[in-house]
């Protein structure tokens, strides 16, 4: 891996340093290929020189950083047909105060060259960033975090954040100030008339009791406001810290002053110190600030413990979800059993599973059989039964019998570990909503400075002229009240609880993104096989003419038991759920396209289409109205003769889920328009539609699986925000080209990574949910965005004319960040309409 390095000057910016990069690069066949992307790259403007080595797959260019960048080149590698190799890494950043912070070090990360695109996110205190190999590393990345003024350390997998330190040590602070400014606090009261009836010792009044309780907390606690301030503004931008720092400053530097022209004054009043700010409260002690510095602090202190512990409880479902697994396996090595960390199971390891416990590892039985309660995954309250040969999952709960598991996924491959990291990266991604809050978070700090030197020198020169305590006291309150963490926190805290909540009902958005998208949905396309059916057919009907049913099903069982027909096992299946047993065949043959015919018992039988028994001048006149019947039912009739006669009708179909038609008219109610697409014909399509409760006019029959994509296309066309929702492989380019793409979760791997959202239970309950939780969501941060915003229009207003005494600022302060996180914790509890 190389890093970026200084090369001769640029001959298109001849008085510009060019910087050298090495990127990988994927999808080249021949010499043609590294021909056609180093001529390409050599054609951009501020590209000094390209060179594409076939062999190692990488290209090495020489660029002014001026005229293009990393991203850039990317993008026209992209465009000739090929790909680059990207890493992606997150850290765990600390030192951030608010979203100042996060948007600081968002944007220094993204000016990088080499890096494509970084997120922060203020609330799980995270950055994810994705960049190119060949131009820079993680060790790279951490640097420009540090060199910004904050911390960051390669986040593991695995690995949880030691919150509860981080919580003790708030806590510790929080009550050390707390401590020390309650009798500041106490002082205060004696300064009102209205609670003249309070006692206050005398020595809570003395300035040099106030400033030994003060300088604590404001040099020793409240040191890291300005550690935070200094950061920021060496690195040329203004944070939390700058506006606390600030505020409480000026109240405890000035009240420093005044106590020190008190003792110069021999602890009488001076003229020097202004008249107004001396005011005696019967005490002979100067009015002083100290109590307003100490009780900011303890206030911003309040707020960032409560508003700490709340954000922990919106990654819950993350810790849940991890608590599901199981923490050790007794594995069969050499015949002998060992119980070892569930960590250490390699594939192909023989797991022994007991009764009533937890399977470790994703698996196949190889031995035993038992029922399984899957509903962690699926749902599904009813266990489900296992034999050799079954999958089974891990953290899903072994009810009943022993099994012998032999390992197929491990570690992050299981499905847990995958549902695990789709919440975390959900939580940890950004909506586009939230751009808004980040760019108004960027230069809400300066403005809110420049307001409050307005505010002061209103007051002080026009208002109340030369009251300086009076002034200043405004523009502490105006600092104070209008800190952004609110804003800040809007969007990210929804979208962690939000995300964490839907994960519970095994919903799985992949990203904040798509978590905002879902909401505009208007139309909802859904496959129909596996989807809206249960994709499995089963065994519906069965006529009988000339013999009993039981009879009839004992040889249709047989005969089509030596078949692998899915039609042909779902007979099988059907007779065999119904108890009946089945002779074996004594001959089998099958009729391509026709059927098959099949010697029982010394009978000979003939089971498919009318054509089969035509040929074979067979009469099934008498059956046509039963097949016309059961046809016009979505069914697929089969014909079945014995002995040269018509013996009876069967009937298989893929039925109907339980779930969907209340599902349908779910989304109906929702006001969404339900579309069904199948490839079968379009008589079988309208009969499962009229059941689901489907329009007859929102029914798109015999399209073939690669037309599928085509249609979604053609209703975006015609305005339409399109879901998909499909759980098959012949689905995944329609849930790619749809806004927004839903696979089912019982489905395929392919359909699964190229949709947006992943629907765990194989239930179209979970279309409504999904939608409905991204509704819930969406509206929660506008609630929270309207608040953050409004609060701060309002706040600082009100503040600037004198109406918030500088404390009451501080409180209201600490009061909106939490109020903001916890409106995004009620998402926790939303209740889905089942």
């Amino acid at each position: 891996m190389s890093t970026q390095t200084q090369a001769p000057d640029s001959p298109s910016s001849p008085n510009a340093r060019t910087q050298q990069a090495t990127l990988q690069i994927s999808g080249m066949t021949c010499a043609a290929c590294s021909n056609r992307i180093e001529k390409g790259l050599n054609r951009m403007p501020g590209i000094a020189a390209a060179n594409v080595n076939l062999a190692l797959e990488k290209a090495s260019v020489d660029y002014n950083p001026k005229e293009t960048d990393i991203a850039e080149i990317e993008r026209k590698i992209e465009s000739l047909g090929y790909g680059t190799v990207k890493d992606a890494s997150d850290f765990d950043i600390t030192g951030m105060t608010c979203a100042a912070c996060s948007a600081r070090i968002e944007k220094g990360l993204n000016r990088m060259p080499g890096v494509l695109n970084a997120s922060v996110n203020l609330a799980l205190e995270t950055a994810h960033v994705e960049y190119s190999p060949g131009a820079l590393d993680s060790g790279d990345i951490m640097r420009k975090v540090q060199q910004l003024g904050y911390g960051a350390k390669l986040k593991q997998e695995g690995e949880e954040r030691d919150r509860g330190g981080e919580d003790r040590k708030r806590l510790t602070k929080l009550i050390i100030s707390a401590l020390l400014s309650l009798p500041l606090l106490w002082a205060m009261a004696g300064h009102f008339s209205f609670t003249s009836f309070i006692y206050v010792p005398e020595i809570f009044m003395n300035p040099w009791f106030q400033l030994a309780l003060a300088t604590p907390v404001q040099l020793i606690i409240g040191w890291q406001f300005y550690v935070g301030a200094y950061k920021a503004l060496r690195n040329g931008s203004a944070n939390m810290d700058v506006l606390v720092a600030l505020g409480t400053s000026a109240a405890y530097f000035y009240s420093l002053y005044l106590s020190i022209q008190w003792a110069i004054g021999g602890g009488t009043p001076s003229d020097a110190a202004g008249h107004d700010a001396m005011n005696m409260a019967g005490h002979g002690m100067p009015e002083l600030y100290f109590e307003t510095s100490a009780v900011l602090i303890t206030l911003v202190l309040v707020g960032k413990w409560f508003e700490s512990r709340a954000k922990g409880r919106s990654s819950d479902a993350i810790r849940s979800l991890m608590g599901l697994q199981a923490k050790t396996a007794i594995v069969v090595r050499d015949g002998a059993e060992t119980e070892i960390p569930v960590e250490e199971v390699a594939v192909g390891d023989i797991v022994r599973v007991r009764p009533g416990e937890k399977i470790p590892v994703d698996g196949t039985v190889t031995e035993g059989r038992s029922s399984v309660d899957e509903s962690m995954l699926t749902g599904e309250s009813l266990p489900v039964g296992k034999e050799p040969g079954s999958s089974v999952a891990g953290a899903t709960i072994n009810k009943n019998g022993a099994l012998l598991v032999k390992a197929t996924k491990v570690g992050r491959d299981t499905a847990l570990a995958q549902i695990v990291r789709v919440v975390e990266e959900a939580q940890g991604s950004k909506a586009p909503i939230q751009r808004m809050a980040d760019v108004i978070s960027g230069i809400f700090v300066p403005i809110v400075v420049g307001i409050a030197i307005v505010t002061f020198a209103i007051w002080y020169f026009a208002v109340d002229s030369g009251d300086f305590p009076g002034a200043l006291e405004k523009a502490i309150a105006v600092l104070v009240i209008a800190c952004p963490c609110a804003l800040g926190l809007a969007t990210p805290t929804s979208i962690m609880a939000g995300s964490g909540r839907a994960a519970e009902f095994g919903i799985l958005f992949k990203g904040g993104e798509h978590l905002e998208t879902a909401r505009s949905v208007d139309t909802i396309v859904l496959d129909k096989t596996g989807t809206v059916t249960k994709g499995k057919p089963e065994l519906t009907d069965v006529v009988a003419y000339a013999v009993e049913e039981n009879e009839l099903l004992a040889l249709v069982g047989a005969a089509e038991n030596a078949s692998e027909h899915p039609l042909a096992e779902a007979l099988v299946r059907g007779v065999g759920e119904r108890g009946i047993s089945m002779p074996q065949a004594e001959s089998f043959e099958s009729l391509p396209g026709y059927g098959i015919t099949a010697v029982v018992s010394g009978r000979e039988l003939l089971i498919g289409t009318r054509r089969l028994l035509q040929e074979r001048n067979i009469e099934a006149a008498s059956a046509l109205a039963d097949m016309e019947r059961l046809e016009n039912e979505g069914k697929t009739a089969m014909l079945v003769a014995i002995d040269g006669r018509l013996a009876g009708v069967v009937a298989v179909a893929d039925t109907l889920k339980e779930s969907s038609p209340e599902a349908i008219r779910r989304l109906h109610q929702m006001g969404l328009r339900v579309i069904m697409i199948t490839g079968d014909n379009r008589a079988t399509a309208l009969a499962i539609a009229a059941q689901a409760g489907i329009r007859e006019n929102d029914v798109l029959a015999e399209v073939l699986p690669e037309g599928k994509a085509e249609e979604v296309k053609k209703l975006q066309q015609a305005g339409r925000k399109v879901a998909m929702v499909g759980d098959g492989i012949n689905d995944a380019p329609a849930l790619a080209t749809a806004d927004t793409g839903m696979a089912i979760g019982t489905g395929t791997d392919v359909a699964m990574e190229a949709a947006d959202i992943t629907l765990m239970r194989g239930d179209l309950n979970s279309v409504a949910d999904a939608i409905l939780m991204s509704r819930r969501t969406m509206d929660n941060i506008r609630q929270n965005l309207f608040w953050a915003l409004g609060y701060n229009v309002v706040g600082i207003p009100i503040a600037a004319i004198g109406f918030l005494a500088p404390w009451l600022a501080g409180a209201a302060m600490a009061f909106s960040s939490v109020s903001v996180v916890l409106n995004a914790l009620r998402l926790q509890r939303v209740k889905l309409n089942r």
